[in-house]
């Protein structure tokens, strides 16, 4: 019997460091490569508010054509479908007796609840699962996944020492694809995309990006220039790539220990790392709450004083509040696609404690918004600052105005951003709706 294999991409969209293609690879007779677009967001409080935006819409297009590109390399094509995984396989399942399956694990709750579905409904086939999105397997952690240690510094205390397997390398070749596999279903080109974001997608680029950094000797500073809020050299820009899988994260940290082998080792070499077990405990952390993460009450028991007003939603998301930093750096993420990891926490703030909303409408616009959208580090992130998550101080709140002092303290960045071009008042109505 033909051992005919289906490889089912998500956030794993390279061919090297890839641990269950490579099985797949050394399995099959045959193989297709796979990729559904539903556009399915996380969370019910963002069903109806619309899918990507354009921004992150391009990245992840340009990141399918790139790998579309490399698989042709191996004499395949990316089969895509617009439609929901679990309609799209069974036709793949039906049109060619697929027998096996294979795909990355990751935290994403819709892709998982449709993983779960295909096993149900095609139980007579094999599905392989492995690790791709992760520094770490399960079993190589000290602990359970259940018994997640409660806060970030119990976590990298136990795991930071904890050697990094290498990278391992793209498959020499790839079983070919079924003879009757139609070639209709390519990635779509995207054409009404304007220019202005920082970032392209794809393996190369992102590989290229990441040789670039290293290269240029800012990992040696990075510690120091981190919590800058614009431009490309202040901190190492790799989220996007690693969101969307186009670069792993094993293979960053050779990239890093290759640095301090070679050039230098020093504070800011081991923040990159720091930072990267940042990114590692929030996987774990949606691994062990799964559902909670969108929880209004997140991980704790209770729930947060905070509310939704309509008007405030809308001045946050376009920018028009009455704090000229949040407005400046709204309307970079809306331009761009992107904010720094600072701008990040002053929004989340701002939108939690001055404008007093409910946490889960600030994440699900930036799920919306974001190119480096990662499910666990932005719903883990937005719990955290919410006072829901792992924060042990519990509810922290940025000073906005001494924060602006510190990272913009001539208003460049303000002014680029048009934050001061404002409305003075944040209500015209109250919650009820009536006029203030």
């Amino acid at each position: 019997m033909v051992k005919t294999g289906l490889y089912i991409f998500s956030n794993d969209l390279r061919l090297d460091d890839n641990p269950a293609l490579r099985l797949a690879a050394s399995e099959m007779d045959q193989l297709i490569c796979f990729y559904a677009d539903d556009n399915n967001p996380s969370s019910e409080v963002h069903q109806g508010r619309g899918g990507r935006s354009g921004r992150r819409n391009q990245f992840l297009h340009e990141s399918l054509t790139a790998l579309d590109n490399n698989l042709q390399h191996y004499g395949h094509r990316l089969v895509f479908r617009k439609q929901p995984l679990t309609d799209a396989v069974a036709e793949l399942i039906s049109l060619h007796n697929v027998t096996h399956i294979y795909g990355s694990i990751n935290v994403g709750r819709h892709s998982n609840c449709q993983w779960d579905l295909l096993k149900k409904e095609h139980p007579t086939i094999s599905f392989q699962q492995r690790h791709s999105h992760t520094i770490f397997n399960p079993e190589d952690l000290p602990f359970t996944v259940d018994s997640l240690p409660f806060t970030f510094s119990k976590f990298r205390r136990q795991v930071e020492d904890i050697l990094v397997d290498f990278p391992t390398p793209k498959p020499k070749s790839l079983p070919p694809p079924p003879a009757n596999l139609a070639r209709e279903n390519t990635v779509p080109n995207l054409c009404d995309i304007t220019p202005g974001s920082y970032f392209t997608g794809g393996a190369n680029i992102g590989w290229a990006h990441v040789n670039q950094y290293f290269n240029k000797g800012l990992a040696s500073t990075y510690k120091t220039t981190r919590n800058g809020l614009d431009g490309m050299d202040y901190s190492t820009k790799f989220s996007p790539w690693l969101a969307n899988g186009c670069v792993s994260v094993k293979s960053v940290i050779a990239r890093l220990k290759l640095y301090e082998r070679d050039f230098e080792q020093n504070e800011s070499t081991y923040w990159i790392y720091f930072e990267l077990l940042w990114r590692e405990y929030f996987q774990w952390y949606a691994h062990r709450h799964k559902d909670r993460l969108f929880d209004f009450s997140g991980i704790s028991l209770v729930k947060p004083q905070t509310s939704f007003y309509a008007e405030r939603y809308q001045k946050w998301c376009h920018g028009n509040t009455p704090y000229p930093i949040i407005n400046a750096l709204m309307k970079q993420l809306k331009a761009t696609g992107y904010m720094s990891n600072r701008g990040r926490q002053l929004i989340a703030s701002c939108f939690v404690h001055e404008l007093n909303l409910d946490w889960r409408y600030g994440a699900a616009y930036l799920e919306q918004q974001l190119i480096d959208y990662d499910e666990a580090s932005n719903w883990g992130n937005w719990q955290y600052l919410a006072g829901v998550g792992a924060d042990p101080k519990g509810h922290r709140k940025f000073d906005l105005r001494k924060q602006t002092e510190m990272y913009d303290p001539h208003g460049e960045f303000v002014k680029r951003w048009a934050g001061n071009q404002t409305d003075s008042e944040l209500d015209s109505v109250d919650a009820t709706d009536w006029p203030v």
